[in-house]
């Protein structure tokens, strides 16, 4: 791997976050820095930690499941558990947003109906107002 090495700075300016996020990202176990001194040293391993946090997080997985899907790949295992395990990840990730868009998908047509219910009710209000005035 490269001896390329990056500040907490270069990383928030490349990735748009604050240093605060990447911090926190540390905080969870997803970064390790090196330090010098008082300074965070982030390798490019951990610039593709961060990376591959911000698509799992762009996928909708929490850090935890991130952080577990993350660890996988550094341990010295053959690639087929790694990926069964992320494909489980991904499965229940995939069924809770299913559940959440059938719900989502139920409280619309609710709301489509109570417009429709609201507009004939309307309509009904606006030609009795009109014969009375009349």
């Amino acid at each position: 791997m490269s001896n390329t090495t990056f500040t907490i700075g270069e990383l928030a300016k490349e990735f748009d976050l604050t240093t605060r996020a990447i911090r926190f990202y540390e905080d969870m176990g997803l970064l390790a820095p090196e330090r010098q001194g008082r300074n965070r040293v982030y390798t490019a391993r951990d610039r593709a930690r961060l990376l591959l946090t911000l698509r799992a997080k762009r996928l909708g997985l929490s850090l935890t499941e991130a952080r577990d899907v993350l660890d996988m790949y550094d341990s010295p295992r053959d690639t087929v558990p790694q990926l069964e395990a992320f494909l489980r990840v991904l499965g229940a990730h995939r069924e809770r947003l299913e559940a959440q868009m059938a719900e989502l998908q139920a409280n619309l047509a609710e709301v489509r109906a109570q417009e429709t219910a609201s507009r004939s009710a309307l309509a009904r209000a606006r030609k009795a107002a009109t014969k009375v005035a009349a």
